[in-house]
This record gives C-alpha cells, structure tokens and sequence, in this order.
C-alpha cells in the first residue's frame, strides 16, 4: 500500500462504512485514538452515504474536545447534508432534500422493478428496506437495522440480485443517480449527486482547495461508489477495510509529528 506523505495537506477525508468502521458498526477504541491524535493536529472531514443518525451511532467512542470537535465535519447522505459543531452541538449547515415528488417516483420505481426482475425481500428483515432520507432514498436488502452477519450472508449468496435490482431501477429512474455502495445497500439520488460532489462541497464550505485534501476509502476502484471522488483531482489512498486505514493514520501521525 503506497501512503503518500500528509505533509503540506490541510484536511484528511474519509469514506465511513469499510474505512473507519465495518458496515454501520461502531468505531473501536484503537480507531477513536488514533482520530483523536490527528484531530489535535489537523482536520477531517466524513463523507458517507448513510444519515447522520448513522454518524452519532457509529462514532460514539469517540470523544473529542470542543476544540477537536471543531475540526470534524460531516457530510452525510453522499455529501447533500453538511454538520459542523457550534458550541458542542451539531448544527445542520445545508441540506439538498429533494421534493416529496421526486422520493416517491424513487419509492414507486422500486415496488416497479421488484415486479420486473420478480425480487423478493429476505423472510426476515431488520427495519425498513426502501428508506426516505430526505437528500436521497436508500434500499437496503436486510432492512436498515440488519447485524453485520446477516448483511454478509446475504452479499455472499445474493448479491447478483441487488445488482440487478439495481439495473431495474436504473431502468425507470434514467434522470436520477443508482448507485450500489456497501454490503447491500442501493442510493438512490439526484443526477450528479456522488462523493465527488462532495468534495466539491467540502471545498465550497471550508474554502480547502482540493489539492489540500487527501481522500482514504475502500472503493475507489472502476464503479465503486468512493470512485467519483478522482474526477475531482483529489490525491487519494485506497484502503481494504479499517485495520488498513490505522496503517495509514499511524503514518500520518508520525509524518505530523516530524
């Protein structure tokens, strides 16, 4: 794994789910120290398709100082949402929702390519499937809720049926984004709405330019959902899954402190 140095950089982006943590699972106690460490010393920035409910969940041991807190900001829902901490509180700066029309033609398209490719959900399932989150809709096969195994077991049996469920939508939904991100999940947003457009609105907020940025996830590969992010001409670092993600942050660390 090739770890360019952190040096002359300004802001460390992540990718969430199989970067800092497995799929909408907590943050262990070895990955909070080690952000702890580079939020001392510079800033981070989170963009992930999930909602921020995802974020208080996944990052609760992480327990920052106001002045840390400062320097971490989120940008949920592919970047369409944006919270930075404002006396100890998270605080919403914007949101692209898209119209109550627009998510239901998403929820519509869905019951649709069910009858098409004749899917069916699993016999067992963890909360909602097809989920409105205001800036996007997302289609998770197990339910939003599923543990960890569950969602594994299904990705390893069925995953040719989420892709081309996907298709299916795809299909129907010619003026939107149908993206395919973690374990089983399917995004569903505005055309143009990827992690790419949300670099573009860290620069926007933050005023970084992207050539201060350096971007870590696990899909960066050809149609992976962390792929859009290299159109931008951010310099980025391709990790496996989180263990590999503490190799870099210890380089950085040491990098940062010389």
């Amino acid at each position: 794994m090739d770890i360019p140095s952190i040096i002359g950089k300004k802001i460390m982006v992540f990718d969430l789910d199989g970067t800092i943590t497995p799929s909408k699972s907590p943050m262990d106690a070895e990955m909070a120290e080690l952000f702890t460490k580079i939020l001392d010393r510079m800033s981070i920035a989170v963009i992930t398709g999930g909602g921020f409910e995802r974020f208080e969940a996944q990052f609760q041991a992480l327990h920052c100082t106001p002045e840390q807190r400062s320097r971490l900001y989120f940008f949920p829902t592919t970047g369409t949402r944006f919270y930075r901490s404002n006396d100890g509180k998270w605080v919403q700066v914007y949101a692209d929702e898209m119209t109550a029309e627009e998510r239901q033609k998403i929820k519509d398209a869905f019951d649709q390519a069910y009858k098409d490719i004749d899917y069916h959900d699993p016999e067992t399932v963890y909360g909602e499937v097809v989920e409105d989150r205001g800036t996007q809709v997302t289609f998770s096969a197990c339910g939003q809720e599923a543990p960890l195994d569950v969602k594994e077991a299904f990705k390893a049996a069925h995953n040719s049926r989420r892709l081309a469920l996907a298709d299916a939508v795809r299909k129907l939904l010619p003026d939107f984004e149908v993206k395919v991100p973690g374990v089983t999940s399917i995004d569903v947003t505005r055309k143009g709405i990827d992690k790419g457009y949300g670099i573009e609105k860290i620069e926007e907020h933050l005023g970084i330019p992207v050539s201060a940025m350096v971007f870590v996830g696990d899909a960066l590969y050809e149609g992976g959902n962390d792929h859009p992010v290299i159109r931008t001409g951010v310099e980025t670092v391709s990790v496996k899954d989180p263990e590999e993600t503490k190799v870099v942050l210890k380089q950085w660390i040491a990098d940062l402190d010389g």
